[in-house]
């Protein structure tokens, strides 16, 4: 996925893809579910428009064994029983037609019988597991699994119609895409009795990825509150009332997005369905959302308010997708962005419409947008419109470069643009293109209609390059002037000249006293611009709405941590991010960020301390093998920086002020992690009232509590853990608890919390969970990373590499990771692996331990120097 492209990737990306002589118009899709067997049979009929004349029809098939064919041409029996031919790699089945063939414009049909696994591997027609055992038949087709559940041309711009019938025991609740047609009782083939046979409404043009069936034991609520229905399906042992607060945030959406979008949601009906296993947070099936149980309930007494948040913003993000992907798709997977990038920048901007008082623009800077510029730092890192070779390279695109990284860029747009031109140009997109697929220029097209700017110009950088720019800024003062160099920057600080090629329309925002420009643009390597009102005050990137890093000389950072009152929020919140990332890159000084965080600590915003608790911790997991004596002087300096503030704000926290709850909580668990007594006894007392049933806590404290009481506890504190982990009645309380495993520092403990992930009491879509609590100790990271390679033979048997809880597993147990020797191991155990499914991510975390690496080496005599002048090195250090 780098800038290079071989002819062996070209001929790859051609043999991925359909030929183009046959098109489908409507599928009739017929499933019966096997629960005892684990088998499903279908019967597909799938009309087809016949492009060009042909003798063989190619589609896709993965693990169907298919038992008939009939091919028929205007409505007559054609050829019976041809030969099949199958590819492995590319998943495609060709049907070959013999002696005869199809001439162009013939109607033509394919009808397939075939049976298939209702699998335990969480991809298409797969099989999920209720507490009491008994199964639900669920989907996931994105990206390329329609395939497991039925012969389709399983490409996002061969759209059609679908007609699906499904055939279930008469307590089963069947779902899909549509509304209900009809119920009949028939003889079924599996049971030998009878079963109803639900068959659903003729659906819209849709891509087969977006195709959904859920065939279960399940309850509802539903809400009235939209001009259509509203459904939110669980499984008959969870709380429905659990699902009201995302029943009600759906309403709400759906209300905006069509006044928004002037289009109204174009489905009879929408359902909610929580799965209790999923590999994915959520999924935008059209009509038939589907979610992993935690990112749609909400308990009104135990959900902390960063729940109820990425609760909100989940549910807003696939409600978008109802737009953005199901009726406007991407032409193929190199577009992915169209899709996720919108529906992530919707979250965040509905999210902020009905949620006024959560801020959300403000902890977009030190969320989303970091996330998307952490990533997008690594050499290995891949442009947001990616080629795509291989169906493992769609796989691996599912990252924060195809969401974060997209959003951030289109928030780019709507600034330089101005809302009101951007959300016009995003309508004329949607009409123009409702029910087909577009293409990047299409949006640069009616971006550029509505605003009169030339978009694709600007833009096209920002998506088809790799990277983004850091600025240096010299400033003349005879003139008041500044001159900026942009060049790409990498984390590892080891940029080369074949690196930067690229050259980025930087939309500078230059804010000074005289108010903010946001038309200037520096369109060159070197450039020089003059500051109205003077260089006593100015700043660029004007509330950080741009996706690059500034950076600055000592005395301007220093000049502006004292002009904080002439700086929003955003801006310095940015500030400290990128001198946090500039100094791991080599551009600053580790100690000039100590001092810039030190210089923010009377700041009284909750977002600009998130981000300074992150860059501390930032510091202290990159100098976590390092002597033991400057490992407890960071802990000391993050102790000062934050206990004042965490018994300033207390931890009484109340149901009542949004941000103080989230900002309590964040500066109870920094002071309590670097040591503070009396947050630790409080924290220990909370601990005990958790354990014994008293909710009295607050939510938004019982991670931080659970997290600190084990840190300092044992195998009692452990064992407890793991109770209300099996009895805890939400999911994000048990998410808690699972994570909070990896925060000892005993070693027999981290061992058992290892064995967890693989030993059958968790399931495996929270695999992960444990593995990403034990970075937080020298010893949990090691022997995670000790764990993997212990244990590859079963992960790649339990995990797949073509599905993505592998890729999640390596890239959580290489991250953590920090010097040369870890960099050595992790190339030597991969090194006659097949990465296939997983290669991106393992570039990547090789990238970030050498960019740690090399920040330890080049500055570990200044961070040493600067916490001895300090004084929080012991004597005799």
């Amino acid at each position: 996925m780098g800038q290079f492209i071989t002819e062996n990737q070209v001929a790859q990306a051609k043999r991925m893809r359909l030929p183009a002589n046959a098109i489908p118009k409507h599928y009739d899709v017929t499933i019966e579910v096997d629960f005892d067997r684990f088998t499903f049979e279908g019967t597909t009929i799938i009309d087809l428009v016949i492009a060009e004349h042909t003798t063989s029809i190619s589609l896709h098939t993965f693990e169907l064994d298919i038992i008939s064919t009939s091919i028929y041409v205007d409505g007559a029996l054609a050829v019976e029983s041809p030969s099949l031919s199958y590819e492995i790699d590319t998943q495609i089945t060709t049907i070959d037609l013999g002696t005869n063939s199809i001439s162009k414009d013939e109607n033509a049909q394919v009808e397939l019988v075939y049976t298939g696994q209702l699998n335990d591997k969480m991809a298409g027609l797969y099989r999920s597991q209720r507490k009491d055992g008994a199964l639900l038949a669920v989907t996931q087709f994105e990206p390329t699994d329609a395939r497991r559940a039925l012969p389709c041309f399983d490409e996002p711009a061969l759209k059609a119609e679908f007609t699906v019938t499904l055939i279930a025991d008469e307590d089963k609740t069947c779902l899909s895409n549509m509304d209900i047609a009809c119920i009949n009782t028939i003889d079924s083939t599996i049971t030998k009795g009878k079963r109803k046979a639900v068959k659903f409404n003729r659906s819209p043009r849709m891509s087969t990825y977006i195709l959904a069936f859920v065939i279960a034991e399940l309850k509802s609520i539903s809400v009235d509150t939209f001009r259509l229905p509203i459904t939110l399906w669980v499984t008959p042992e969870e709380n429905l009332e659990h699902g009201r607060f995302a029943l009600d945030v759906a309403a709400k959406t759906l209300t905006l997005y069509e006044d928004l979008f002037q289009t109204p949601y174009p489905l009879p009906k929408i359902d909610m369905v929580a799965i209790p296993d999923f590999a994915a947070g959520a999924m935008e099936n059209w009509g038939l959302v589907t979610y992993r149980m935690v990112e749609i309930f909400v308990d009104q007494q135990l959900t902390s308010n960063t729940t109820r948040e990425r609760v909100a913003e989940v549910v807003q993000h696939e409600m978008a997708h109802q737009w953005f992907g199901d009726l406007v798709t991407m032409s193929f997977w190199d577009g992915l962005w169209l899709n996720e990038g919108f529906a992530n920048w919707m979250s965040w901007y509905s999210s902020d419409k009905l949620f006024p008082d959560w801020k959300v623009w403000e902890t977009f800077v030190v969320d989303n947008l970091q996330r998307a510029l952490d990533l997008d730092s690594l050499r290995s890192s891949h442009p947001i419109e990616v080629p795509i070779y291989s169906a493992q390279d769609i796989h691996q695109t599912f990252d924060a470069i195809t969401y974060s990284k997209a959003s951030a860029v289109l928030r780019m747009i709507s600034k330089t643009l101005g809302e009101k031109e951007f959300l016009e140009g995003i309508r004329r997109y949607i009409n123009t293109h409702a029910w087909n697929n577009a293409e990047q220029n299409d949006l640069w097209s009616a971006l550029s209609s509505a605003s009169g700017m030339n978009v694709g110009e600007i833009i096209d950088p920002w998506t088809k390059n790799v990277g983004y720019p850091v600025i240096s800024v010299t400033e003349n003062s005879w003139d008041s002037s500044i001159t900026i160099i942009q060049d790409r920057f990498l984390l590892t600080g080891d940029l080369h000249q074949q690196d930067d090629n690229a050259l980025f329309p930087i939309i500078l925002g230059l804010k000074t006293r005289n108010g903010v420009s946001r038309n200037l643009i520096m369109t060159q390597r070197i450039q020089t611009f003059t500051v109205d009102g003077g260089i006593d005050f100015y700043k660029l990137n004007c509330d950080h709405s741009g996706f690059y890093r500034t950076y600055y000389t000592p005395h301007r950072l220093t000049t502006l941590s004292g002009q904080s009152a002439l700086l929003s929020v955003e801006d310095r919140a940015g500030l400290i991010a990128d001198a946090g990332a500039l100094a791991v890159g080599g551009y600053g000084k580790t100690s000039e960020l100590f001092n810039l965080l030190e210089s923010f600590s009377n700041d009284v915003q909750y977002v600009v301390w998130k981000e300074i608790v992150n860059r501390i911790t930032v510091v202290r997991e990159a100098w976590m093998f390092e002597d033991q004596k400057v490992q407890d002087a960071l802990k000391a300096f993050q102790l000062e920086l934050c206990s004042l503030k965490a018994h300033h704000l207390g931890w009484d926290i109340s149901h009542g002020d949004h941000i103080l709850g989230q900002f309590q909580s964040l500066m109870f668990s920094a002071a309590g992690a670097a040591g503070d007594g009396i947050i630790l006894k409080a924290a220990k007392e909370m601990f005990g009232a958790i354990m014994s049933g008293d909710a009295t806590v607050h939510p938004n404290l019982r991670a931080p509590v659970l997290a600190l009481v084990l840190r300092h506890g044992g195998m009692q504190e452990w064992n407890a853990i793991i109770r209300r982990y099996q009895s805890s009645r939400t999911p994000d309380d048990r998410d808690s608890c699972l994570r909070s495993l990896g925060q000892t520092e005993n070693v027999i403990l981290i061992d058992e919390t290892l064995a967890l992930a693989l030993g059958g009491q968790i399931k495996m879509q929270d695999v992960f969970i444990p593995l990403s609590g034990l970075g937080a100790t020298p010893k949990g990271v090691e022997r995670r990373w000790d764990w993997m390679c212990n244990n590859w033979d079963k992960l790649v048997e339990e995990l797949p590499p073509s599905m993505t809880l592998l890729n999640n597993v390596v890239g959580i147990c290489v991250s953590g990771l920090s010097n040369e020797q870890h960099v050595a191991n992790v190339e030597t155990f991969f090194r006659n692996k097949n990465q296939k499914g997983f290669e991106l991510t393992l570039r990547q975390g090789i990238d970030r331990i050498k960019a740690r690496a090399n920040w330890v080496r080049r500055d570990r005599e200044d961070v040493y120097a600067w916490l001895e002048y300090n004084g929080y090195l012991e004597e005799g250090a």
